[in-house]
This record gives C-alpha cells, sequence and structure tokens, in this order.
C-alpha cells in the first residue's frame, strides 16, 4: 500500500487512515465492463450516475461518501489524474462539475486499486476532501491475458453489452519491462420500463384528427430514463527500465476514444407550435452525442540515494477533448423563421428560414494539464530510538480549458431541441498555473502508536494562497484491537470550467440561461467571482481481529464544506437584460417581456455537514485442497445537510 502514507511496506490493516484495496481479480468479478459501475458494486462508499440526460449521463463521473465528483481525487501509480472537458449542466449537487472519467483507463491495465477514505488536501492538495482514489497498474515483464464478456437484459432485452481485453508484458532489455494493454467495449441503451408519458393519451389533435380510432401505447415512448449506448477503446503502455544500480526510468501512457448517444425527453408533434410535425408527424425523441477523445503521457525516473533520500521527479500530461452534438432533432425556431431580410425581426434567421436540419454540432470542449513534480523521502531514527519517515517536495500544475461554439442551427432563435448548443459569445479559452509545496512525516513512538503530520501549501494565480494541514494517530492496544483518528483541513479550488463556462439560450419570445461567474456579465448580478470551498473533516475508527482471519473495521467521519459551490438563484428582469446583453448577446426588440428573460451563475453559496459510518469486515475459510473462500461485507451510510444557505 503506497496511498496516504509514505511509509514502505505498509499493509492496509495497519493504516493510520482507513484504506480499502481492491484487486482486479474483485473488480472483474462484479461482471460489469465499466471500471466506475465495477467499483459501485464492490464498494459502496462510491457510486456513479446511472441515468440521466444532458452531458451528465455521457461521462462516467465518480461520487464518494455522498459529495460531489468534483470532491474525490484521482491519482494513477500515484499521479494526479486529469479530468473530463464535459461539463455536468443537471441540476442538483454535482451540477458544474468535471470529476475524472475512470472510463477512459483500461479496466485491464489495473493491478489494483488504493481507495482512501479519509480527507488528504494536505499531502495531495486540491480536490481530496472525499478521499483519494489511486489506480496502480501492472508492471508485468512476461505472460499474455485475454477475456471477452457479454450481457443483456433477460426481461426486455435492451443493454446489450460486450467487452474485449487483451494485455500482456515482456522484457525491455535484460531488467526492464514493457506491459502493452487494449480494450474495446459496448453497451446498448438500457431502458426503464414501466414510465408512462400521458402527454400522448388524449390528444387526437396530434395526428391531425378529432379521435382515435385504435389504441395508445406510450409507455416505451419516452426513453429519457436510460443508459447512454456506447462504444469505446481504451490502449495503455507502461514500462520501466533501471538505468543503473539507483536510477530507473519509468512512464506510461493512456489513450482512450468515446462514442456515446443519450436520449433527451421525447417531443410531442406539436411542439414549436406544430412546426415539428412537417418532419416528425409522431414525435421525437432528441439524442444527445459525443465523440471524445482522451490520453495521458507520463515520464519520469526516480532513484535510492540522493544524500540519502529516495527520490522521484515525473512529468504528467493530460488532456480530454469532447465534441458534443444532436442528431434526431430540429431548431423549431428556424423552422417556424420567416424568410424576411430585416434583422430586427424575432423571427430573422440568418441560417435559412423554413427548414431545419435534423442533426447539429452543439460545442466542443477541451481541458488539459500538465503537472510536473519532484518528491523526496527518507528513513531514519530519531535519537535512534523513534523511527521516523520525512517526506516533502513540490508540484508546478499548468491548467488550461476551451470552448468552441456549435455551429448556428444549434443555438440561434432557441436551438435545437433537446440541447441547445453554445454561441461565439460562450466560447473562449483561459489558463492558470498551480504552485504547491508540502512536508509530511510519520512518527512510531513505540510500537504501539504511531503519529502522522502532513501540510501542504499551494498558490493559484486566479484564486490565491491556501494551507492545510493534517493530523492522524493509531494505537493498537494489542494485535487483536487498534483504534485510530484524523483531523484534517481541506479545500477544492473553483475548476476553469466553474469559472469561466456559460450556456445561453435566447429565442425570439426571451431569453435565459447560465453566466460565467468570473465574467464582467456576472458582477452585473452581484457576483463577486469563485473562492476555493474550504473542509475540516474529523473521522475515528477501530480495528478488530476478533479470531484468526476475521478482521473488522468500523469508522465514523464528518466533513464540513464551507463555501459551497452551487448554482445561484436566479434574477430576472432588466437587471438579467444588461448581464445578457454584456455578454454580447443581442435580444429581439420588442418580441420578449422583461419577466422572461432570466439569468444566474455559480456562486460559493452554500456550507454543508455529511456525517456517516464505514463497517468493513472480511473473513477467509480454508478449505484445504479444496481452496480458500473469502466473505466480504462493506456498509456506508452517510447524510448531508444543509448548514448553511448563501443563495436565500
Amino acid at each position: 500500500m503506497v496511498t496516504g502514507t509514505h511509509s514502505a511496506n505498509r499493509h492496509a490493516r495497519q493504516s493510520v487512515s482507513p484504506v480499502t484495496v481492491l484487486t482486479s481479480a474483485v473488480l472483474q468479478r462484479s461482471g460489469q465492463i465499466n471500471l466506475g459501475d465495477a467499483l459501485t458494486r464492490t464498494y459502496p462508499q462510491i457510486n456513479v450516475q446511472p441515468m440521466g440526460s444532458d452531458a451528465a449521463a455521457l461521462v462516467s463521473s465518480i461520487h464518494m461518501r455522498g459529495l460531489s465528483s468534483n470532491q474525490v481525487l484521482v491519482l494513477l501509480d500515484g499521479k494526479r489524474r486529469h479530468t473530463t472537458a464535459n461539463i455536468t449542466a443537471d441540476s442538483g449537487p454535482n451540477f458544474g462539475a468535471t470529476g475524472v472519467d475512470l472510463s477512459m483507463i483500461p479496466a485491464n491495465m489495473i493491478d489494483h486499486i488504493e481507495v482512501l477514505e479519509d480527507g488528504a488536501a494536505a499531502m495531495y492538495g486540491s480536490d481530496a476532501i472525499a478521499g483519494v482514489i489511486n489506480i496502480i497498474t501492472k508492471k508485468t515483464d512476461h505472460g499474455i491475458n485475454m477475456s471477452a464478456q457479454t450481457g443483456a437484459n433477460a426481461y426486455a432485452g435492451s443493454g446489450w453489452q460486450y467487452q474485449l481485453n487483451l494485455d500482456g508484458g515482456m522484457k525491455l532489455g535484460k531488467d526492464g519491462y514493457i506491459h502493452l494493454f487494449g480494450q474495446m467495449s459496448h453497451s446498448d441503451h438500457f431502458y426503464v420500463n414501466g414510465v408512462h408519458d400521458h402527454r400522448l393519451i388524449n390528444q387526437p389533435s396530434y395526428a391531425g384528427a378529432s379521435s382515435y380510432t385504435g389504441q395508445s401505447i406510450p409507455s416505451d415512448s419516452n426513453h429519457i430514463s436510460s443508459t447512454p449506448e456506447e462504444t469505446r477503446e481504451n490502449f495503455g503502455l507502461d514500462w520501466g527500465k533501471p538505468l543503473n544500480d539507483d536510477v530507473e526510468f519509468y512512464g506510461s501512457i493512456t489513450y482512450a476514444h468515446r462514442h456515446s448517444e443519450a436520449y433527451e425527453n421525447y417531443r410531442v408533434p406539436n411542439v414549436g407550435g406544430g412546426v415539428a410535425e412537417s418532419i416528425y408527424p409522431y414525435g421525437f425523441s432528441p439524442l444527445e452525442t459525443i465523440e471524445e477523445n482522451d490520453y495521458a503521457a507520463t515520464v519520469g525516473a526516480k532513484g535510492d540515494n540522493f544524500l540519502g533520500f529516495e527520490w522521484d521527479v515525473s512529468s504528467t500530461y493530460g488532456a480530454d477533448y469532447d465534441k458534443v452534438g444532436n442528431k434526431n432533432t430540429i431548431n423549431t425556431g428556424v423552422l417556424a423563421s420567416t424568410c424576411t431580410t430585416d434583422a430586427s425581426s424575432s423571427y430573422y434567421s440568418s441560417v435559412g428560414c423554413g427548414t431545419s436540419p435534423t442533426t447539429a454540432r452543439a460545442e466542443s470542449y477541451n481541458m488539459a494539464q500538465w503537472t510536473n513534480n519532484l518528491d523526496f523521502r527518507r528513513h531514519f531514527n530519531i535519537g535512534h530510538v523513534v523511527p521516523m519517515t520525512l517526506a516533502f517536495g513540490m508540484e508546478q500544475r499548468m491548467e488550461s480549458y476551451q470552448i468552441w461554439a456549435g455551429n448556428p442551427y444549434s443555438y440561434v432563435l432557441g436551438g435545437t431541441q433537446g440541447y441547445a448548443g453554445l454561441a461565439p459569445q460562450n466560447a473562449g479559452k483561459w489558463y492558470r498555473d498551480i504552485w504547491a509545496w508540502y512536508m509530511d512525516g510519520d512518527f512510531h513512538f513505540t510500537k504501539k502508536w504511531e503519529m502522522d503530520f502532513a501540510g501542504r501549501f499551494e498558490h493559484y494565480t486566479d484564486v490565491g494562497d491556501t494551507e492545510n494541514g493534517k493530523i492522524s494517530t493509531r494505537y493498537d492496544f494489542t494485535r487483536r484491537i487498534g483504534v485510530r483518528a484524523t483531523i484534517s483541513t481541506g479545500f477544492r479550488a473553483p475548476t476553469l470550467a466553474e469559472e469561466h463556462f456559460s450556456a445561453m439560450n435566447v429565442s425570439p419570445t426571451g431569453a435565459s440561461g447560465l453566466l460565467a461567474a468570473n465574467s464582467s456579465a456576472a458582477r452585473t448580478l452581484g457576483s463577486p467571482g469563485l473562492k476555493p470551498e474550504r473542509s475540516t473533516s474529523e473521522s475515528g475508527g477501530i480495528v478488530l481481529e476478533p479470531i484468526n482471519g476475521l478482521h473488522v473495521e468500523a469508522d465514523v467521519y464528518q466533513i464540513n464544506i464551507r463555501d459551497r459551490i452551487v448554482q445561484g438563484g436566479t434574477v430576472n428582469g432588466q437587471t438579467a437584460i444588461d448581464a445578457i446583453q454584456d455578454m454580447g448577446f443581442s435580444l429581439p426588440a420588442n418580441s420578449y417581456s422583461a419577466s422572461g428573460v432570466s439569468a444566474y451563475y455559480l456562486a460559493n453559496g452554500a456550507s454543508t455537514r455529511t456525517q456517516g459510518l464505514d463497517i468493513k469486515s472480511d473473513y477467509t475459510f480454508h478449505m484445504q485442497k479444496h481452496g480458500n473462500l473469502m466473505l466480504r461485507m462493506a456498509l456506508d451510510l452517510n447524510r448531508t445537510r444543509l448548514h448553511h444557505n448563501g443563495i436565500g
């Protein structure tokens, strides 16, 4: 185990903070082809959004301890993993999130996963409020592994899926290794049955008739509650090569491509005043699509003896590029537009009139992150009595976020049905630099008592400085009974997407949408700009081995988050009009009322308190020549309450 500690040869059950280790065999037995789903089936503290609409349905973002996907840190072999570029637009506590998408990492690349169930911003920096997930890759120099699986919903036949896996290792020279990974998977839509759409009943006028002469079967018309259809290809490469007795060169590469489609809400035939009937006489279900390319590379060197210290220097670059679009849709505003040349008309269309394409590119995003690390570690004794491990280092990170507008059909005159695109006023590119320094140490005062300390300072060029600390301790009364406790402070810097993403829908009769939190338009509504979320975490637990082979761990925790970034209140009227015009949008004159115009922005508007209980237990039956049987049990109970509402 290497997560949450700099001590060597530490086992999870000996940890000062609660850590769970999940092997690749455990994940494979879940039967899931997506890494996020496999974690959900095997580890109750983690969950993913199983179904939904809009961009959130297209990303396998994870949540831990009931908190946002932005509040859990993901590492790949101890290196910070870049996040998705696709922002969550669904209302709720995850609004605005751009968490790490685990499905972009080949599942067959994983040797095991270490989950640190504790706040760790003092060790790893921003985002590590709910915990840390460290994915450790395979590093063998021999063998070939092949596997395949398939399945479907036995009752309705939907949700058919398959996955093909191939990986193998070989020697790199005499003492190095290289391991290659490939994976291909596909999942069809999985529909939820029994959701009736009553808009289709008692509406004979939709068909241009005065009455129905047959039967209506509306139950399978609306697929809004379904999983996306997804086709994904993943590739990975991991290598290591000793340069001499003291220095090893290492690195890894991952690449993933995904095409995914998610259903939006069913549109009845008379949507847009009935203009849609000319193209979709029976209504239509728009599909939101994503074409995604995700890649990352790490190169580094590490050694055992630099002035007595172990050292590690590395550089990691990762990026995620998403192209979001619509299919099986229309722009009802363009379809209803008149062929006037008067640009001041509320129904003037600059992209043609009286017709509409059924596909459109809505927008594109790119999120990039370049991280450079220098780490040192040394084990020694204080006064030849107290064993100690001292670690310190620095991190420099550059982040960029870019938005491209969609094609005009996706955003003019209200935009396409299902998902309106982004206009040129929403597009842009933004950067920031982060510098961090940390130090931590663990002290074994006696064979039974250990205490760990950690501190970290970070400077962000856009949100300023932050300092965080952590103290953990553990005392083992006997080899069968131990107790542990931790108190720490943490933070989460607002992402570039939270600071700069905006989406405005301007139709012939009104306008509404999200303003970029750090923009002059948002300041018109009173936005002071975003600042980091701050957290304080406390946890305490007991570790037991009542009998040989039976292990039980129970921990209680509390996480207080201040200045939590949430969806702000909506402003209507002239103030909203001024803000939208400040963004560069033109509102059609005399075609709307002030009450029909609204805008909002993200704000540090809430404080929450999360309290929970974790219980884990396992027991191994040794069945002699028949092998071993291990039984596992895990339980996570948590509750998040709004402690302060600054939105109103």
